[in-house]
């Protein structure tokens, strides 16, 4: 039986039982009284000699037991990623046909229903019969078997609980969302009624691999991407819906790559032919293979397409023909209702505020399902980014003043900036006073910016809706302005130009600049342009602009059909503003790694040299949030060489 997606509504009422959404193999685990075990997956996959380890725990009694088979990580937390990476380990294992036990990863079922026991089908009863008969078998050895814990609306209002404040601590704890299952329910096999009803916190989506990409910079001779495809709920035709180029590891890329090619076909195994410029170098497969990924939202109209994808990896106990398209859209949580009737009070009201520690700090957090972009992508995914990406931004902002972008009614809304700290921050936070750091030119005002040198700075900003983080060339020392020690170029593509044509002039610039002995690093904007960087030690406050202007000048003057140096809007039709005046000790240039207010959560995101000079469309070179984490997680800090190697500034 399976459970139906609740369309972002969590089911409500003293009817329902909840239970933890679990991430990992759907297992059906057959005992005879000797104790002989069978597990099958739901797809009918005999998988007993892969998981050896969880035969023979229960004896004494006939049972079939549902539930699924799981990995935890080091932190506690249940991960598909590693229950996947121990399938591979485990098929290279039975393929060099070693007799020696598979034991490479700990494995545990976690069973939520039972289905039969002794000689009685238990199909028919009710959800909470079948749920106390479970509870009453006794689990020798709870390492490898044991029961998810189901909570009824009774139990949670013991505990002073409501639905929605298990969903935050389900949240918490790292799992994947609740089921809600009626306690009237039976046992439908092979159906999806509304008796069991999913709440996930992550969308994830079966798709079937229809083709995939070479790799291309540090990713050539293995895969880049894959094109996914799903049947058409309505007509049953296999259809494009997009494709995933994040969340792999290197060796999953190859072992892609190698189960792939055998597979390979001539065209594409679509009825409808996709888009050209979505499937350039593609190579086409037989559609056989069945994966997950995550995503953010299924786009609407004729030709829907996954969006904000990430890779969660092959699903061996699924059938290419289980796979449709979800709906359109992106669903979003209703509030819950709050009605009440003489036998069943309402639950205690739901604050929309929850308490966190990041790193040692107890912060209040509000309003954290509130969507602040186009997608859906909510605060709490805001703060979520902000929290991973910590290790590689927090340097690059050390003792530098940050002028907020912050969007408290999303990116559509009013935007404005914040300077001063105001009376609201936390006490712990530190503050620099600056003269002359007012809106008004030539101000004397004195203003207090904040400085976040720690995890629990960026989530207060980030509960603010602070999205885009600003900051100078230079940093403060004991309340002091020190010399700049970045320069930058800002390069803004003008009407008729796009990133390529920023990047072809960013070629042009890092030579000039290693050849006066910088180390040019490029970073995109996160918006439509690209910004190089260098570390410097500049003999003077002025020095980095005077050096700007001059190679900007320059440029403009070999190339006046493609540059300008000039901030006129009126000049810059079909050509490159390179803006040197970002160097001014007043001005502030997006940090790398901040999000920005655009339609999508796209990040400042540093590239590679490689990356520049291969990029022949803009969409290369945009990076969600989702992609700049999965890329520090492959190649690590790019921007750090500013901070590592700096060089003296020509005069």
């Amino acid at each position: 039986m399976l459970a139906k997606p609740d369309g972002g509504r969590l089911r409500e009422g003293p009817q329902w039982a909840y239970e933890y959404k679990l991430d990992g193999y759907r297992v059906a685990m057959r005992i005879a009284a000797d104790g002989t075990t069978v597990l099958t997956s739901r797809n009918g996959l005999d998988l007993t000699a892969e998981f050896a380890e969880l035969t023979g725990v229960l004896r004494g009694r006939t049972a079939v037991l549902d539930g699924e088979v799981v990995v935890y990580n080091e932190s506690g937390q249940i991960d598909f990623g590693l229950l996947q990476q121990r399938r591979g380990r485990f098929q290279k294992h039975r393929t060099a046909r070693r007799d020696d036990p598979f034991t490479d990863v700990p494995v545990r079922f976690l069973v939520f229903d039972l289905l039969q026991l002794d000689d009685e089908l238990l199909l028919g009863r009710r959800y909470e019969e079948r749920r106390r008969l479970l509870t009453s078998l006794p689990m020798p050895d709870p390492f490898h078997v044991a029961v998810v814990p189901s909570f009824s609306a009774v139990e949670l209002a013991a505990e002073r609980l409501t639905p929605q404040r298990l969903l935050e601590r389900v949240a918490a704890e790292g799992h994947e969302g609740l089921v809600a299952k009626r306690l009237d329910s039976p046992y439908i096999p092979g159906k999806r009624p509304d008796f069991w009803c999913k709440h996930p916190l992550v969308q994830t989506r079966e798709v079937i691999v229809c083709g995939w990409r070479p790799g291309q910079s540090g990713f050539t001779g293995t895969v880049g991407g894959l094109l996914l495809g799903a049947h058409d709920p309505a007509t049953g035709e296999l259809v494009y819906i997009g494709d995933v180029g994040t969340g792999f590891t290197r060796q999953e890329r190859d072992l892609l790559r190698d189960r792939l090619q055998p597979l390979e076909r001539r065209s594409h195994p679509f009825a409808t032919t996709p888009p050209r410029e979505d499937v350039v170098r593609a190579r086409w497969v037989d559609p056989v293979l069945v994966g997950e990924v995550r995503f953010r939202q299924f786009s609407r109209g004729e030709g829907g397409r996954l969006r904000h994808t990430a890779w969660r990896g092959l699903r061996a106990d699924r059938e290419p023909g289980e796979v449709t398209a979800p709906e359109p859209g992106r669903p979003q949580p209703a509030p819950l209702p709050t009605t009440r009737t003489d036998d069943h009070p309402a639950p205690p009201e739901v604050t929309n505020r929850v308490t966190v520690k990041a790193g040692g700090r107890t912060l209040a957090l509000s309003n954290l399902d509130k969507p602040l972009y186009p997608d859906g992508t909510a605060k709490s995914e805001v703060i979520a980014y902000y929290t991973r990406i910590a290790p590689f931004l927090l340097p690059h902002l050390r003792d530098r003043p940050v002028t907020f972008v912050r969007f408290p009614d999303g990116v559509h809304g009013q935007k404005f900036f914040q300077k001063n700290v105001d009376a609201s921050a936390p006490s712990w936070l530190p503050a620099v006073p600056l003269r002359g750091g007012g809106s008004r030119r030539g101000s004397d005002e004195i203003v207090r910016y904040p400085l976040i040198h720690e995890l629990a700075g960026l989530v207060w900003a980030a509960n603010l809706a602070a999205l885009e983080l600003h900051v100078p060339q230079w940093t403060v020392t004991g309340g002091t302005r020190n010399l700049p020690d970045r320069l930058v170029f800002d390069l803004d593509p003008g009407p008729g130009t796009t990133v390529v044509d920023c990047c072809r002039v960013a070629e042009r610039l890092h030579d000039v600049l290693a050849g006066d002995g910088l180390t040019p690093v490029a970073t995109t904007s996160g918006s439509k342009g690209l910004q190089v960087y260098a570390g410097i030690d500049a003999p003077a406050a002025q020095s980095p602009s005077a050096y700007a202007k001059a190679v900007a000048v320059a440029f403009e003057r070999e190339t006046p059909d493609l540059v300008t140096s000039t901030m006129a809007k009126v000049r810059r039709e079909g050509k490159v503003f390179i803006d040197w005046s970002q160097n001014n000790p007043a001005k502030t240039t997006i940090t790398p790694y901040s999000l920005r207010g655009r339609d999508e959560p796209t990040v400042a995101t540093p590239v590679t040299w490689d990356e520049v000079r291969q990029c022949r469309r803009p969409e290369q070179l945009t990076f969600t949030a989702d992609d700049v984490l999965d890329r520090v997680a492959e190649v690590g800090d790019l921007f750090a060489p500013i901070e590592q190697r700096r060089a003296p500034l020509a005069g």
